[in-house]
């Protein structure tokens, strides 16, 4: 994985600012540890951070091609898990290799098949090709949104980045957020409505899609979505073909020329893409499976079971090491690491994020990387399968709204009226659920039932799934480390959409055609476990310091938060028993602790960023 960032100008000669381009290619410096580069010409200008994983010792970027008098350059962050099929493909087409990196087949898949080059890609990415003699860039970014890509263009200027930090970093570019953007923070967040890039004047590429950049100015397109069909397969053939996708695609997701690893929870997902890679390494590279598993002190002693978080993960995870035979780590953090690290991962991200839940994200990450620079992980089943509980509840079905933010009446309260105002949360966040319903690909003949399922699932693949692909991106590369998921692979997710409901939950059990799927894959206590989700701190102490800091911003008149708030409300909150913060605001993993932390981010954003409001 890498970093990526670039500005396309027409007005000027950029070969005289050096430097701008130096400055935006050093903000991602995290997500590419290894190697830097830049390439300049009189109109493009083209950064990179590399972070080694397939061809060390070669696949510089920005990678330099001539073909006849054409000359291409490319930035890529990501990966091809079909390269070795496509270079084949390449070579018989005439094609001559002078590396094994997946980045040379990338920048000759455009050179042999132009834009139409993405169809045939099976991977994550988000990559930028400049072509000299057209004087173009064509940019695009993976099917399901692994790989971020955020852009601006404003008056006939283009500049591009990994991550918005790249482009803030360019000194032409304001860091202003408007009341759209507010809406985001204070009705959506921690989510985000795809293609929103939340400051004024950036966007984000949206998943599935790529970008023309010529003279003519700037088209952008889908090249792929979700396309509902009748499912024909029964259900022994359904498990089957789900088995071996996964199977498939699991060990795809294993080539690498660096230390590879698993993050394992003892769950469902985890431990079906721990068992594939335990047995596909074993048996191709004689090597044993590491397995990393993430707690927090004294967590067992404050758990307490609920609706959204039934049961530990720890003794589900020795089961799951005893049956792998794998080296397996436990990571355990405590309180003062959890708070210290709110900062960080704003810094990470950009923008407020999911709390402690990042921040123990970040510094799990930042550990197995001690290790392993390659990870693989669990994430997009549920949205894929049908997991989480508001697939299966009445109320959540019935909401018309998003089903992990059935709290926002309660959210709104917390907010001045002067915000409400402005950016009409309700109304917002109302129309941005009707805009996803709007989108979703209908199958004729469905009953209602049927129907609202599909509704569920386009909702949960394209507005839930990118918020937790967008956490994992960032919270890895910020401590360079790349994390794959295979979930997430397109082959996979284009044929669970389409499996009716009632085979989903064969067995009358949520994600039931994965449990059948992976029968003889993994131990039957492990296969028949209810969900959990990622693991948070229960300590007490946790919920003392957030309150003690939000406590402090509140008696702070120079907090850039406080015009967005009702301050006595929080106030009243943060000196409450809590006995409201039982059910989460966001999610299934943010509750009142969070509510408290997820403000200080916003504080601490609002002051790192010197976001202006306009």
């Amino acid at each position: 994985m890498c970093g990526i960032t670039g500005w396309i100008d027409w007005r000027k000669d950029l070969t005289g600012y050096p430097t701008i381009l130096e400055n935006m290619t050093e903000t991602l410096a995290y997500r590419g540890p290894d190697a830097s580069g830049t390439w300049i010409t009189q109109h493009c200008a083209l950064g990179h951070r590399r972070l080694s994983v397939i061809d060390p010792e070669n696949g510089a970027q920005p990678m330099i091609r001539r073909y006849g008098d054409q000359i291409y350059s490319i930035v890529y962050n990501g990966e091809l898990y079909n390269f070795l099929e496509l270079r084949k493909e390449l070579e018989d087409k005439g094609h001559i290799f002078q590396t094994t990196c997946d980045t040379e087949v990338l920048l000759l898949s455009y050179v042999e098949w132009g834009r139409a080059c993405v169809d045939r890609l099976n991977g994550i990415f988000a990559f930028a090709v400049w072509n000299d003699m057209e004087q173009s860039l064509f940019l695009a970014r993976d099917r399901l949104g692994v790989k971020p890509l955020f852009y601006s263009y404003q008056s006939g200027v283009l500049l591009f980045g990994s991550e918005p930090k790249a482009i803030l970093a360019h000194p032409d570019f304001k860091t202003e957020i408007g009341a759209d953007g507010l809406a985001e923070i204070f009705a959506v967040g921690p989510a985000r409505t795809p293609g929103h890039g939340i400051y004024r004047n950036m966007s984000e590429l949206k998943p599935g899609h790529f970008m023309l950049l010529n003279r003519e100015g700037l088209t952008t397109r889908a090249y792929w979505k979700l396309e509902s069909k009748p499912h024909e397969d029964g259900i022994d053939q359904t498990a089957h073909m789900v088995f071996e996708l996964l199977k498939d695609t699991t060990e795809r997701q294993l080539i690498s020329d660096v230390p590879i690893c698993t993050l394992l929870s003892g769950g469902l997902d985890s431990s079906a893409l721990s068992s594939f890679a335990a047995k596909h390494l074993r048996e191709t590279k004689n090597e044993q499976l590491h397995t990393f598993s993430v707690d927090y002190v004294d967590n067992q002693k404050h758990f307490r079971a609920s609706a959204f978080q039934p049961n530990a993960d720890a003794p589900w995870i020795e089961k799951m090491t005893e049956y792998l035979g794998s080296a397996h780590h436990s990571i355990e953090f405590d309180t003062p690491e959890l708070v210290q690290s709110l900062r960080r991962v704003v810094l990470a991200r950009d923008t407020p994020g999911m709390a402690d839940v990042d921040g123990s994200l970040f510094l799990f990450c930042e550990e197995i990387k001690k290790h392993s620079t390659v990870a693989i992980s669990g994430e997009a089943a549920d949205e894929i399968f049908g997991g989480y509980p508001w697939f299966h509840k009445e109320e959540s079905l019935t909401a018309e709204t998003f089903p992990w933010s059935l709290a926002l009446p309660a959210r709104v309260e917390l907010l001045s009226n002067e915000l409400v105002q402005w950016i009409r949360p309700q109304e917002y966040v109302r129309n941005r659920y009707q805009q996803a319903l709007n989108e979703v690909p209908r199958l004729a003949g469905e009953n209602v039932i049927e129907n609202r399922m599909r509704e569920m699932s386009y909702l949960n693949i394209t507005r839930f799934m990118p918020t937790l692909l967008d956490r994992k991106d960032r919270t890895s590369m910020a401590v360079g480390l790349e994390v794959r998921v295979p979930f997430c692979d397109h082959r996979l997710v284009e044929y669970v959409w389409n499996i009716p409901w009632e085979i989903k939950t064969a067995g009358d059990r949520e994600k039931g055609i994965l449990r059948k799927a992976l029968k003889g894959v993994l131990p039957e206590e492990i296969l028949t476990r209810k969900k959990s989700p990622y693991p948070k701190t229960h300590n007490p102490n946790y919920l003392a310091a957030v309150r003690e800091q939000i406590l402090d911003i509140l008696n702070d008149t120079s907090s850039p938060l406080l015009p967005f708030i009702d301050t006595a409300k929080i106030h009243a909150l943060a000196n409450s028993d809590h006995t409201s913060f039982n059910l989460p605001w966001f999610g299934q993993l943010m509750s009142g602790p969070q509510l408290f932390a997820y403000l200080i981010q916003v504080d601490m954003w609002l002051r790192e960023y010197k976001v202006s409001i306009r």
